[in-house]
């Protein structure tokens, strides 16, 4: 399924404007510790965080990832945008909790690394 569908389907708002979601995602990976994502998270997840610092953007790039999902209603920093942007990695958010939001990403065909 492509970022754009996941999108659409969960209501999710689109940070990076101009940033392409027709990236496919064929997989998910959830967590907060930037160093489980670097040793766990594989090309193409779709990463389910609460984190919003620049360092998220780096590990998107790193793992090669399909995109990042804020949680609970959480905004990026700005320069968060802004080298988001810039890498072409992008950033959505949801208000709702990373549990919930793993679980519709799993009913939509999303499975876990």
């Amino acid at each position: 399924m492509k970022l754009s569908d996941l999108a659409t389907r969960l209501d999710l708002k689109v940070y990076t404007a101009g940033t392409p979601l027709e990236r496919p995602v064929l997989g998910g990976y959830a967590s907060d510790l930037l160093s489980d994502v670097i040793g766990h998270g594989r090309k193409d997840d779709l990463w389910v965080t609460m984190q919003i610092h620049p360092n998220i953007v780096a590990v998107a790039v790193l793992k090669e990832l399909a995109g990042i999902v804020l949680v609970n209603g959480r905004e990026p920093a700005p320069e968060t945008l802004q080298q988001a942007e810039r890498e072409g990695v992008p950033v959505l958010g949801t208000r709702l909790g990373a549990f919930e939001l793993v679980g519709r990403l799993y009913g939509l065909g999303v499975k876990g690394s």
